[in-house]
Parts: structure tokens; C-alpha cells; sequence
């Protein structure tokens, strides 16, 4: 069995971004999509700190101080790319221009319900930050995580546990181990991680899984 590292998971989930939408990237693990949006492709990036064009993370040392997206990292703009203040960011979230976001999560569950809330003092960006407007706003949720907590327990439930971000939200799930989508009827799997059976991703997957491998689409 070999899982996805966070980098492979990144780079499948922007292999399936189309050309030309508008896509938000949340705090942590999905701003590496960034980094892995296919050459050719025109995926306009969105920062809900108010930008709007973003390009891959700069090579270390020609980082900007002034240049960082909503989780304080630095980041690249391409030609064309923009600034605005926040309020109107989040005019374009509210208003449903973003075609798409990219979250991350503590759970989903197999209705699309998503619970994201940081839950430590430490944590860099403390409580829900724009996560809530961004998963009301967006034309469409996918969240990127891992599969399951660092202790093994999963992150796909029949129902969460924590506070929820938004409920029936989420529309594809992608893990170290499997992509998701969330659909009437449940999680269905589209895809496996190299040697990542269905037996084993039901055995760590608190809910029911469909096998749709064969019939998804791109």
C-alpha cells in the first residue's frame, strides 16, 4: 500500500480543477494545489485576504513580506493578478463567483457536511475564519485531507461529531488513500491510492462506501 503523500494528493486534486474556474484555496494542506496546477491550464486563484491570480509558492529567498495568502504564507502573483481589500473578497465569495473551493477538514460526512473549526489556541488562524462563507459561497466544496486523525480514527462519518462549518456542503473528498464524492446516496469512490484496496478504505471509513470506480467521469 502506498498512500498518497501530501504533495501527490495536491497535484490529483488539481488535475481535476477545469480550465478557466476560479478556485479558492483554504488554509493548510490545499494551498499546495497551488504548486501543482497542470502547465497550459488556467485556474484563476482566489485568497479571501484579497487576491486574486496567485501563482506557486516564490523559490526560497525571492519571497515577498508583503505577498502571503490568507494563512500567512508567501506566495507568487501571475501577470494580471490583482489586490483589493477584504470586504471585497468576500463580496466575490458571498455573491457566488468562486467556482470552487478546496478545504480543509476535521470531518465530512456522508451527507457533505463539513467541520473544520480549529479547535486549538495555537492553531494559526484560530476559530472558522472565512471558511464558513467560503463553504456557503462557492459554487462547489471539495475538501483534502488525510483519512484518518494521527491516531487512527476516521474522518469519514455517517454524521460529525464537531461543530459544524456547513452542512451538505462538500461534493468530493480527496485523502492520502482514495477520492470521494459525496452523492445522494453516500460516499462513492472514484479512485484508489496505489495498493489501497476498498476493503482496507472501509475499514478505516466510518461510513458506507459505494464503488463507482468504474462508471465516474472525469
Amino acid at each position: 500500500m502506498e498512500p498518497w503523500s501530501r504533495t501527490q494528493m495536491a497535484a490529483r486534486a488539481a488535475k481535476d480543477i477545469p480550465d478557466g474556474w476560479y478556485c479558492n484555496l483554504g488554509i493548510g494542506m490545499p494551498t499546495l494545489i497551488a504548486d501543482h496546477i497542470p502547465e497550459g491550464r488556467e485556474v484563476v486563484l482566489h485568497s479571501e485576504n484579497g487576491i486574486l491570480g496567485m501563482g506557486p509558492a516564490p523559490e526560497n529567498g525571492k519571497e515577498d513580506a508583503w505577498l502571503i495568502n490568507a494563512g500567512k504564507q508567501p506566495v507568487t502573483l501571475h501577470p494580471g493578478g490583482s489586490y483589493f481589500h477584504h470586504a471585497d473578497s468576500f463580496a466575490m465569495i458571498r455573491g457566488g463567483h468562486i467556482d470552487l473551493c478546496v478545504l480543509g477538514a476535521f470531518e465530512v460526512a456522508e451527507n457533505g457536511d463539513i467541520a473544520n473549526w480549529a479547535t486549538s489556541e495555537n492553531d494559526s488562524a484560530p476559530a472558522v475564519g472565512g471558511a464558513m462563507d467560503l463553504a456557503a459561497g462557492a459554487k462547489r466544496v471539495w475538501v483534502m485531507m488525510e483519512h484518518t486523525t494521527k491516531d487512527g480514527r476516521p474522518k469519514l462519518v455517517e454524521r460529525c461529531s464537531y461543530p459544524l462549518t456547513a452542512m451538505k456542503a462538500v461534493a468530493r473528498v480527496y485523502t492520502n488513500l482514495a477520492v470521494l464524492e459525496v452523492t445522494e446516496s453516500g460516499f462513492a469512490v472514484r479512485d484508489l491510492a496505489p495498493g489501497v484496496t476498498l476493503e482496507h478504505l472501509r475499514s478505516v471509513t466510518a461510513a458506507p462506501l459505494q464503488d463507482a470506480r468504474e462508471t465516474a467521469g472525469a
